[in-house]
């Protein structure tokens, strides 16, 4: 070879030979600009159609329950979330302002042994509810999750009403975030506009998103991660204060407790209180959306899940007992907030400022900040992924199912950030007159979908058995079983008729006037009669069947092929482990 020449790392002469082209049936891989790839990977991804024409709803208006579970299961949606992005959704997906600041309400309202009593009967349906979420999502990731269980083994109109009551209350929810992360920066007396932190807030979250599942799993990581470790701050701090160990000193153990006394409004205060945990733990569910979009939601989504009973015990009893020790429930400052974000108003600020401590309280209400943003995170991706799912089954219009080259539904995320800025009409009285109007419609949705959730995982568990299958075939078993899934849907039944009460007859009702009685009821209880309007006329257009246990797609949207062999394989490994790794796994 000529020295002179200038030979490349391919090993061709630059100046005279160059590279033979590609043999046929051979492809190159090409690379655009930056800039173009960014466009392009906007464009719907032409090898994943969500919903190929004519296939959903194609008989008139009989609607296809086979080729929905079909959609749901062969959704595009990209399955980038790994076990660590799990874990930390499922510990703090619900870790939020109904645990840092809902809960000082709550316990004005009922007293310190109301708390602990109402929260420990929500976690116990959580934990039966989560276990049952699951099982099915193991078997089954497919998109829309619970709405599409519901569609798929309930019946097609009640999944619709799942699933569009529960994307509007996402898609509502957002701009009430946004509202209450720039109320908490007013605790520093900021004389910055809200509606300059409203665009701050509005348009890191909408980026997120834009970063698709990978982007929503990472915020949600390092959320939760900082949630997290606050608690926990927080839980070692309140024991040494309760032992006397604050600048102030002063031991004070359960002195709160006989006075003023460990129940206030006795039984319907016990009822408010149990209506609003309820709504604290509103979010848990996401766990189970995400399975759609999990790497191995087979490995994954059972610790997740088994993580729900650790932040249950953990995180709420442990924190709301300490809250009860070193807060008495008659302190004015607990109703004193002026947003559910308002951190004046929370038990944990109290409690540190009581103790005489200086500079965490503001900590405090950076968490605060936090847990809202990461709800408003979750609300975009809640009501995008349901959106999608739902117009996978031709329960929405066709357009939600689009879905880009990166797997981001992305029609429906521009849809919420849209809706999102209704942030900037929230200085007007009259507009949060609306807002409370807009989240009443949707605000028993949490509780139907549990609800859904337990009582479709018991018609999957009998259709189970009686097409011939044995439970030894689940890669997942809920712990609880379908006992724990009737205890937590006869839960949420009880929480509905609590919440019927309160609305009807509230503490201190008698003081009220008939406009502000009407009033309180409709805004507790406006969704109940919505949800059944959104079935009834759905069912009659379409005519859906109820899902018999025989006639359930049992098949459809199971991801491994092999799944018999695998299943025996890890049992063979685990029965080799030692006890203490059994013991840990049965729990983690």
């Amino acid at each position: 070879m000529d020295p002179e020449k200038n030979y490349g790392g391919n090993g061709y002469a630059s100046e005279s030979i160059s590279p033979p082209p590609p043999v046929y049936g051979e492809t190159e891989r090409t690379r655009g600009s930056i800039p173009r790839r960014v466009l392009d990977s906007f464009k719907r991804d032409p090898n994943a159609h969500a919903t190929p024409k004519g296939t959903v709803g194609a008989d008139g208006k009989v609607f296809n329950v086979e080729s929905a579970a079909q959609a749901t299961a062969n959704s595009p949606l990209q399955r980038k979330l790994k076990g660590r992005h799990l874990q930390m959704i499922a510990i703090g997906g619900s870790i939020g302002t109904g645990l840092f600041v809902g809960s000082g309400k709550a316990l004005a309202g009922g007293g310190p042994a109301s708390l602990l009593i109402a929260f420990g009967l929500i976690g116990v349906m959580l934990y039966c509810t989560v276990h049952a979420l699951g099982e099915m999502a193991v078997l089954f990731p497919v998109a829309g999750s619970f709405s599409a269980y519901s569609t798929r083994f309930l019946d097609p109109a009640w999944g619709f009403a799942m699933g569009w009551n529960y994307a509007l209350q996402w898609l509502i929810v957002l701009p009430l975030e946004i509202v209450a992360a720039a109320i908490t920066v007013d605790y520093w007396e900021s004389s910055i506009s809200n509606a300059v932190w409203v665009t701050l807030f509005l348009l890191g979250i909408v980026a997120i998103n834009f970063f698709g599942v990978k982007g929503y799993g990472e915020a949600e990581f390092v959320f939760s991660i900082i949630k997290v470790i606050a608690v926990i701050g927080f839980i070692i701090l309140g024991i040494i204060l309760n032992c006397g160990g604050g600048p102030r000193g002063g031991y004070i153990g359960g002195r709160y407790w006989k006075d003023p006394g460990a129940f206030h409004n006795g039984f319907k205060g016990l009822c408010s209180v149990f209506v609003t945990a309820a709504f604290a733990f509103a979010g848990t569910e996401l766990v189970g959306l995400a399975a759609a979009e999990t790497a191995n939601p087979r490995k994954s989504l059972p610790t997740a899940v088994k993580q729900v009973f650790w932040r249950i015990t953990l995180f709420y009893i442990v924190s709301l007992t300490l809250i009860g020790l070193l807060v008495p429930y008659t302190e004015p400052r607990l109703l004193s907030g002026t947003a559910a974000s308002d951190a004046k108003a929370s038990p944990f600020v109290i409690a540190i400022k009581n103790a005489g401590i200086s500079g965490l309280d503001s900590v405090m209400n950076v968490v605060i900040m936090i847990a809202v943003l990461s709800v408003g995170n979750s609300s975009i991706y809640g009501s995008s992924r349901t959106l999608a799912a739902l117009a996978e089954q031709n329960q929405a219009p066709k357009i939600f199912a689009y879905i880009d080259r990166k797997g981001r539904p992305l029609v429906s995320i521009c849809l919420a950030s849209v809706i999102g800025l209704l942030a900037y009409l929230a200085a007007s009285d009259k507009a949060g007159e609306a807002f409370n109007w807009m989240l009443a419609l949707s605000g028993l949705s949490s509780i139907f979908t549990w609800g859904s959730i337990c009582l479709a995982h018991i018609r999957f568990r009998k259709g189970w058995r009686v097409q011939g299958h044995s439970l030894d075939e689940l890669a997942f078993r809920s712990q609880p079983g379908v006992i724990g899934s009737w205890i937590g849907f006869l839960f949420n039944v009880l929480v509905l008729i609590a919440q019927f009460w309160t609305g009807f007859a509230p503490v201190g009702y008698k003081d009220m006037t008939t406009q502000a009685l009407v009033k309180n009821f409709f805004g507790a209880y406006l969704a109940f009669p919505v949800i059944f309007l959104f079935y009834i006329v759905y069912k009659v257009l379409y005519k859906t069947p109820f899902i018999r246990t025989h006639s359930m797609d049992l098949s459809t949207g199971i991801r491994e092929l092999n799944l018999a062999e695998l299943i025996a394989e890890e049992r063979a490994e685990k029965a080799a482990w030692p006890k203490w790794k059994k013991a840990y796994k049965f729990f983690c």
